[in-house]
C-alpha cells in the first residue's frame, strides 16, 4: 500500500474538523468505524483507483469480483471523500439510534455489496438497449450508492416535510429523487446509475423482499439485532443510556453543526464552493460522485488497448 502524498488535502481537514465539531463521543459506534474505514482508504488505498473502480467490463468480463468489496470505500479524491463522508455523518447518527448499531453495520454491509451488484446490472442494461459499449467500461468508486440508499432509509423512518433542492422546495419522499436529477445536473461527471442504483436499494428494503430476507438470513446473530425502539442519545461525555423518541434531540444537534441548512442545501452549497475553489479544472476529478472523470477514463481505455496489443 502507499500512502497519497498530494499536496494539502482540504477536504480531509475539513472533513475531520467536522467530526470535531460534532464530537467523536457523539458519533455512534458503527457510523464512526464507517467514516475511520472510508478514510483509511483514502489515505492507504489497497489498490490504485483503477484497481478498485467498478465496471461491467472489469467484473463480467475480466471476473475481477473484489471490486465489488473495494469500490465503495475507495475515492477519486480528498473532495470526494469529503462530501460523502460529511453525508454518511447525519445519516449514521440518525439511522443507528433508529435501527441500532448491530443492525445498522448489517445495514451498510449488504448495501455496500448490492449497490455495486445492482449498479452493474444497470450499466449493461444501459450498454445493450441503448447499444452503447462505453457503458461496459464505465469505471466508478465511492460510497454514494451507499448513501443513496440511506437516504431512502432515513426519509421511509423520519417522513413528512419538506427540503430545498436547488432552491425549489420538494417533499421529503421525493428527496432522493430529486438530488439524483439534481446531481446530474450539477456535476456531469458524476454517476447517475451509481446513484440509481443506492435508491433502487433502498426501496428494495423499504418496499421489496430485501429487509425480510436480511432478518432470515440474520440467525447467525443475536436476537437482540434489530431493535428499533431502544435508542442511544450521546452528550458531550458519550454514551448517555436509551430514549424511545430521540427525534428533537436529533433535529436540535443536526442543525447545531449546519447553521439550518437541510442536507441538499449543504451539498449545493458545497459543490458550487469546491468549483470555485478548483476553478474547474479539467484535469480535476468531480467533487462530489461516483464515476470517474472523462480524461482519466479515456487514459485508461488507451491503457487498456496497449495491454491487448
Amino acid at each position: 500500500m502507499q500512502r497519497r502524498t498530494r499536496g494539502l488535502n482540504t477536504g480531509l481537514l475539513l472533513l475531520l474538523s467536522q467530526i470535531c465539531y460534532v464530537g467523536v463521543n457523539n458519533i455512534p459506534p458503527v457510523t464512526l468505524a464507517a467514516l475511520a474505514l472510508n478514510t483509511w482508504f483514502f489515505l492507504s488505498p489497497l489498490k490504485p483507483l483503477y484497481g478498485s473502480c467498478l465496471s461491467v467490463e472489469k467484473c463480467f468480463q475480466q471476473k475481477d469480483w473484489q471490486r465489488l468489496l473495494l469500490s465503495p470505500f475507495h475515492h477519486a479524491d480528498d473532495w470526494h471523500l469529503y462530501f460523502n463522508m460529511v453525508s454518511l455523518l447525519w445519516k449514521g447518527i440518525n439511522l443507528e439510534r433508529r435501527l441500532g448499531s448491530k443492525w445498522f453495520a448489517y445495514v451498510i454491509a449488504t448495501f455496500s455489496l448490492l449497490t455495486g451488484v445492482v449498479y452493474l446490472f444497470l450499466e449493461l442494461a444501459f450498454a445493450e438497449f441503448m447499444d452503447e459499449p462505453s457503458f461496459r467500461m464505465n469505471c466508478a468508486v465511492g460510497f454514494s450508492g451507499v448513501l443513496f440508499a440511506l437516504k431512502v432509509l432515513n426519509n421511509h423512518y423520519f417522513p413528512g416535510g419538506f427540503v430545498s433542492v436547488m432552491g425549489f422546495p420538494v417533499p421529503n419522499k421525493f428527496a432522493c429523487w430529486a438530488e439524483l436529477v439534481a446531481i446530474h445536473l450539477m456535476v456531469p461527471g458524476a454517476s447517475f446509475a451509481g446513484h440509481l442504483s443506492g435508491i433502487l436499494v433502498g426501496l428494495m428494503y423499504t418496499h421489496g423482499p430485501l429487509k425480510n430476507i436480511m432478518e432470515a438470513c440474520a440467525g447467525m446473530f443475536p436476537s437482540d439485532i434489530h431493535q428499533p425502539r431502544q435508542q442511544y442519545y450521546f452528550n458531550n461525555s458519550g454514551y448517555g443510556g436509551f430514549q424511545d423518541h430521540p427525534r428533537e434531540e436529533e433535529h436540535r444537534s443536526y442543525a447545531a453543526y449546519t447553521a439550518g441548512l437541510s442536507e441538499e442545501e449543504q451539498l449545493e452549497r458545497a459543490v458550487r464552493a469546491s468549483l470555485r475553489d478548483q476553478g474547474r479544472s479539467r484535469n480535476s476529478p468531480p467533487p462530489y460522485g461516483f464515476r470517474l472523470s472523462s480524461e482519466e477514463e479515456m487514459r485508461r481505455k488507451r491503457l487498456h488497448r496497449f495491454d491487448f496489443q
